[in-house]
């Protein structure tokens, strides 16, 4: 009877420590990390859900702001594995805000990876465009002007251009390849200018901003002739200047629509992304994006020089008006200036 006794409490023991497991086994299970983990979680999701709203909502309204929306492409990608780690720590509710807002800003930044179907056949002259940021003039001149012919460039703008840059592109022969020009150069990075292989007429398209934006009407050997303007609006680094460069990006003039008018087109530094809400709306206005069209609107041309504190962005653009087709474009590097240098090839329909 002892022995039985015995065994009987041990069996008994077998069984309560069973069913005291039952519970946690079949109950739900608690998700890993504890409170500190999910702490973490929702702070990054509330700065991707910030981003989000910053961009959609056009509240660019100083340096900071405006920074984290050029880096709109980045976050898209964090909020991707964002959303794997809360799926796999079994956040749930977190997972799927993560979810939408991935999904929207994805669907924002995807044309830009994805060639635009253009029209096919467009006839014209052939013209291929260069905008090279000289950094203060301190751009190689030698270099460009290889770039220059090697890429068979018919017109040129440079942002940042300073009558030093003008006496160094005069010695490496760019005046010999193209002849025409419009040259507004200033020091402390305000000067601007537009060389050509064809005759140029100066206009004023783009005056009384913090920079010189200069533009000329291009006589092309076509029917139709080119506005051209060589866009720089001012850095949004505070908030007198931000509020600056969203009128200086939404007054350049808007795109022709006509057959029988000239074609427009905006080349440049713009100091914003296709992110930032001021160029967003002149595109809107009808413009198209050179980099976009050819699937290569994440392809940086900014920083160059010595910041390795920022992510690559494409601050600098070719804007086009009208059916104008783009059949390449590229970012090119220029010694000693912080911005690549971008190409596009374009056929300006007759």
């Amino acid at each position: 009877m002892g022995r039985e006794s015995a065994d009987m409490r041990q069996g008994d023991l077998v069984a309560d420590e069973a069913m005291s497991e039952q519970p946690e086994s079949s109950g739900r299970r608690r998700a890993p990390g504890g409170r500190v983990v999910t702490l973490l979680l929702l702070l990054l999701a509330a700065f991707l859900c910030g981003v989000a709203l910053g961009r959609f909502g056009g509240l660019e309204r100083g340096q900071i702001s405006s920074a984290l929306i050029a880096l709109t492409p980045y976050v898209t990608a964090g909020g991707a594995v964002l959303l794997l780690l809360t799926l796999a720590l079994r956040r749930w509710l977190t997972a799927l805000v993560v979810a939408v807002v991935t999904a929207v800003l994805a669907v924002s930044v995807a044309p830009r990876v994805l060639p635009d179907e253009q029209a096919g056949g467009v006839r014209g002259d052939s013209l291929n465009v260069l905008s090279a940021n000289v950094y203060f003039g301190e751009a190689d001149a030698d270099q460009l002007v290889r770039l220059v012919r090697q890429n068979d460039v018919d017109v040129l703008s440079m942002p940042e251009l300073d009558s030093g840059m003008v006496n160094e592109l005069r010695r490496a022969g760019l005046f010999e390849t193209l002849p025409h020009r419009v040259l507004t150069p200033e020091g402390d990075g305000d000067g601007s200018g537009i060389v050509s292989r064809y005759p140029l007429r100066e206009l004023s398209l783009a005056s009384n901003t913090t920079m010189r934006q200069p533009s000329a009407l291009i006589d092309m050997p076509g029917q139709r002739d080119v506005q051209y303007v060589a866009a720089h609006p001012v850095v949004p680094v505070g908030g007198d200047t931000t509020a600056t460069w969203k009128r200086e990006i939404t007054t350049l003039p808007a795109p022709t629509t006509g057959g029988d008018q000239p074609v427009r087109i905006l080349a440049g530094d713009f100091n914003a992304t296709l992110d930032h809400t001021p160029l967003r709306k002149l595109l809107g206005r009808g413009y198209s994006d050179a980099a976009e069209l050819t699937g290569d609107g994440l392809a940086p041309t900014w920083p160059e020089l010595g910041r390795p504190w920022a992510p690559p962005i494409p601050l600098d653009h070719v804007l086009v008006s009208g059916d104008t087709a783009v059949h390449d474009y590229r970012t090119l590097k220029v010694d000693g200036t912080d911005h690549r240098a971008v190409f596009a090839q374009l056929t300006i329909p007759s």
